[in-house]
């Protein structure tokens, strides 16, 4: 058996997936990150989350500098 028989391009050009946050149906190669690194891209290869989603939930998690403007030195 020959993986390259099995699996074409055409199978991934127009795979498309449904975002498990926004519910959007997208495209699977330009709009989900490759999590593995497999020869064949297979389609279980990508995120189930889209990249909008990925970003908006990285900047919304990310830890908040705080600024403190007084700052006191320590009473020994």
């Amino acid at each position: 058996m020959d993986l390259d028989d099995q699996i074409k391009l055409e199978h991934l050009i127009f795979t498309q997936r449904k975002c498990r946050v926004c519910g959007e149906y997208k495209d699977l190669v330009n709009d989900y990150y490759l999590t593995r690194k497999t020869k064949g891209s297979l389609p279980s290869a990508y995120s189930y989350e889209c990249k909008s989603c990925t970003i908006q939930r990285i900047t919304n998690n990310r830890r908040k500098k705080v600024q403190n403007t007084e700052y006191y030195y320590p009473d020994w």
